[in-house]
């Protein structure tokens, strides 16, 4: 019997959830009901392709502190542990918007690095001064989509970091109303937490929203204002990130700095040609 690649599992896992994303998106546009079959199905689609990842960087579990501690810190097993919870969650359809651009990025890369180069045979050796060739169409297609990937890849993970705030916004809205059960925001609060301190993206985007909420509540005063401002102590005191701004600085110093910082955390950052293969963060 065969043996599969593991690579083509993964890349198989990533077209599942890029389809039914785009599915359930369509339903979404047109008013009709979640699929709800095809909502986990994408799921299972993006933990096939998560647990693959996982395996292969963390290898196989372990009941030790050691373990534990590399898993909690990696990227692909929070994004793994999300997964899982929107797989056996009731349905809410913008929290696929983070896992289908993920999803997209590293299917267009696996069409360029493994499909494409089955079809297009090397090009033959020119002697010198002989004019180099123009390239085949399917050659010339995984030249467009290295160029797009590469320059589309910071405005898809500022995209993530935004995307991940509005499904937090609408659980918190959801348990509010009693239609979403409280666990939900507690839960996807504690990710965004982790993203936070892991992910410039994330933590921009917190400084911009932040910001921007700021200025809104700072027009009117009194005790909203108050209240906004012990919410941003509260958030920040847990999460341990800075949401006060001091006294003297601009409103809008928020998000100004809240993009500085290291690089795109655990695995490649956006010039290393972002969906590259399973070692890329965010699988």
């Amino acid at each position: 019997m065969a043996v599969v690649d593991p690579h083509y599992v993964w890349a198989f896992g990533h077209a599942v959830m890029l389809f039914g994303a785009a599915y359930i998106l369509l339903q979404t546009v047109f008013f009709r009901p979640t699929p709800a079959k095809v909502y986990r199905l994408s799921y299972a689609g993006a933990l096939l392709s998560y647990s693959i990842v996982v395996f292969k960087s963390l290898g196989r579990p372990q009941a030790n502190m050691t373990y534990l501690r590399r898993a909690f810190v990696d990227e692909n097993v929070q994004y793994a542990v999300l997964a899982l919870y929107w797989f056996i969650s009731k349905p809410i359809n913008i929290s696929i918007l983070p896992f289908a651009t993920f999803s997209l990025f590293h299917c267009l890369t696996f069409i360029r690095t493994n499909v494409i180069p089955k079809f297009v045979p090397p090009p033959p050796p020119q002697a010198a001064g002989q004019p180099r060739p123009p390239p085949a169409a399917l050659d010339n297609v995984s030249r467009q989509i290295q160029l797009w990937v590469k320059g589309n890849y910071d405005s898809a993970m500022r995209f993530v970091a935004y995307a991940e705030l509005a499904i937090l916004a609408r659980v918190v809205i959801g348990a509010l109303t009693f239609r979403t059960p409280f666990l939900a925001p507690l839960f996807l609060a504690h990710f965004i937490r982790l993203r936070y301190h892991a992910s410039p993206f994330t933590r921009q985007a917190v400084g911009n929203v932040t910001a921007r909420i700021d200025n809104l509540v700072g027009s009117r005063g009194g005790a909203l204002a108050q209240g906004w401002t012990a919410v941003k102590k509260l958030v920040a005191g847990w999460g341990g990130g800075h949401l006060v701004t001091p006294q003297g600085a601009p409103a809008g110093g928020a998000g100004a700095g809240a993009g500085a910082g290291p690089g795109a955390g655990a695995g490649a950052g956006a010039g290393a040609g972002a969906g590259a293969g399973a070692g890329q963060r965010r699988q």
